[in-house]
């Protein structure tokens, strides 16, 4: 699925782990296209079709995260388990993004610092503030791009 390579590069942008402070991990980058997979599907979300397309994205993403594994030598009754653990990460990272980005009882700064570092926030709080603003830009982003400019 050509929308979930394309958030998948953006996911791996050198600025996020060099300015931003997400560590270049296995969970730092699960982190960071865990934050992007979930501000694309709550968009994908928003079309007519949205639950179809949002479950294709879902679908794309795990697949490639479940070859991902068994590239770096995961053994098969592993993965299953790993993949879980995922999806359930993902899923609660997801909530937390949307909540804080409509102004819910967390603020985004901490929703991001909890979720977004593989374990572990900088103490920088200026990297979580470069971080902060590149999510709402690539929110509001995301909010005004069409259906079909998506990938580009």
């Amino acid at each position: 699925m050509a929308v979930y390579r394309h958030v998948a590069e953006q996911a791996r942008a050198p600025e996020l782990f060099e300015a931003c402070g997400i560590p270049d991990t296995l969970d730092g980058r699960f982190d960071s296209l865990a934050l992007h997979a979930a501000l694309m599907i709550d968009r994908l979300r928003r079309e007519p079709d949205g639950e179809t397309l949002a479950q294709a994205f879902f679908d794309a993403m795990f697949k490639h995260l479940d070859l991902t594994l068994r590239e770096i030598g995961i053994q098969d009754l592993g993965v299953g388990r790993r993949i879980k653990i995922m999806a359930e990460g993902l899923h609660g990272r997801a909530l937390a993004y949307r909540e804080a980005l409509n102004e819910g009882a967390t603020p985004l700064t901490e929703v991001l610092r909890r979720n977004a570092y593989g374990g572990r926030s900088p103490e920088d709080s200026e990297m979580v503030a470069r971080l902060e603003a590149y999510v709402r830009a690539y929110a509001r982003s995301l909010d005004v791009t069409a259906r079909n400019d998506l990938i580009k």
